[in-house]
């Protein structure tokens, strides 16, 4: 099965709005068309994101959204160490270099994000990076099995 790192700006985005090409992934993944792989470090960033956000005051976004949110990753997602050194892949953002290290972990092929420092890449070894759209052009593409 395929796996796949879906980095913050893309779960956030799915939690956000019901509609869209992140809001789709999410639905995606619940319905077990791929595996997602994550880190602990990668769900702690989400949450803080997420507590930021609501802090704001420009989304509502509840506790119960953010613990939502962090179950699903800890209980549907295949946790990692995100250790793989991979330091300089990214030097334009060095806290985007976790995603490729959990990808390496777990095997991923796919790291789906809407950052320009990842998607500006193309590849990693046999790591595509792709847009939320990308993905679930190439999901939709994929003869069912």
């Amino acid at each position: 099965m395929l796996r796949v790192v879906i980095d913050t700006n893309i779960l956030i985005s799915g939690l956000l709005s019901k509609k869209g090409a992140p809001a789709k992934i999410m639905d995606f993944w619940r319905e077990r068309k791929f595996i997602v792989i994550t880190s602990e470090s990668a769900i702690r960033e989400a949450e803080r994101v997420m507590v930021e956000l609501a802090a704001s005051g420009k989304y509502f976004i509840s506790n119960e959204d953010i613990q939502s949110l962090s179950n699903l990753l800890r209980e549907d997602a295949l946790l990692v160490s995100g250790q793989t050194d991979v330091q300089g892949t990214v030097p334009q953002d060095p806290d985007d270099e976790k995603f490729i290290a959990i990808a390496l972990e777990g095997e991923a092929t796919v790291i789906m994000s809407g950052d320009h420092h990842l998607l500006d890449l193309g590849s990693y070894g046999n790591i595509s990076f792709q847009t939320a759209r990308q993905f679930l052009d190439s999901i939709n593409s994929e003869p069912s099995a």
